[in-house]
């Protein structure tokens, strides 16, 4: 299924001019017009900027997407994925600088300024109003993390007043969170460092993200903290795709699809977790 950038026929191109002189494009992007071809199907799409794939990130979850401290360029699971999905297009990738992401998916919605956003995001009903999402490339649950002294924790002891649980805003774990212990307090925040950094120095009891991310601060940054509590939300992350632009969506999969027959996607997992998921 692997996609050339090879405009097939007459037709395509007639059409292509047509859209040329009319001055239009999908989801308000300005962006000229590009094809692929998968098997004998041509799809068509718009980009923001011609021969570039512009992502929309938070760029706060290592080790999926973040950037280094002391350093400018993104790194992460995600920002090899996307890269490599972007060259299977024969597209240059950009990354749009980091953005909190509680404004992610209404930027794609809206259209204009980013062609996908990647950042963990899950696949959910609601979202899918919004935006169109890719095909999943990885399955994920939450974390919840508090301090290793604290001993054992449950949900039951979590539930009750005065306990303060630190969440990333607009997320499924926030959701969780709201759901599961509607006793304690929600204190949503930019990103799952800054969470995690409250729970370390006691003004949060207990932090929730994505289970990845959760088990990699732990790990590497914050050693004094715990994952307590693995959360079996059953989740699916997806690539976010302006819905007015659906040969994209196609396009993307089609590189997805190839990325994992090609094994770059189990490659990417053992670089960037240890170990293929």
């Amino acid at each position: 299924m692997k996609l050339s950038s090879r405009i097939a026929g007459g037709l395509v191109v007639a059409c292509a001019l047509a859209v040329s002189i009319s001055g239009c494009s999908g989801g308000g992007q300005t962006g000229t017009q590009a094809s692929t071809d998968s098997s004998a199907d041509t799809a068509a799409y718009t980009l923001v900027e011609d021969g570039k794939l512009i992502v929309a990130s938070d760029l706060a979850n290592a080790p999926l997407d973040f950037v280094e401290e002391g350093t400018s360029d993104p790194q992460g699971f995600e920002v090899d994925l996307i890269n490599a999905v972007a060259d299977e297009l024969g597209l240059e990738c950009e990354y749009l600088p980091a953005m909190k992401f509680d404004t992610i998916l209404p930027l794609i919605e809206q259209g204009g300024r980013a062609d996908v956003g990647v950042s963990n995001i899950t696949i959910t009903d609601e979202r899918s109003e919004q935006v169109d999402f890719t095909d999943s490339y990885m399955d994920s649950n939450q974390g919840l993390v508090t301090l290793t002294s604290a001993g054992d924790v449950t949900e039951e002891s979590l539930n009750t007043e005065g306990t303060r649980i630190a969440v990333q805003a607009g997320t499924t774990g926030a959701s969780w969170v709201e759901e599961s212990l509607p006793n304690a307090e929600v204190v949503s925040l930019d990103d799952p460092v800054v969470a995690i950094t409250g729970v370390q120095s006691g003004l949060y009891q207990a932090a929730v993200a994505d289970l990845p991310v959760m088990q990699y601060l732990c790990s590497n940054s914050f050693t004094d903290c715990k994952v307590a509590i693995e959360i079996p939300t059953g989740e699916q992350y997806g690539i976010a795709v302006n819905k007015d632009n659906p040969g994209l969506t196609e396009a993307i999969n089609g590189a997805l699809a190839t990325l994992e027959e090609n094994g770059t996607i189990s490659e990417l997992e053992v670089k960037w977790f240890g170990t293929e998921l």
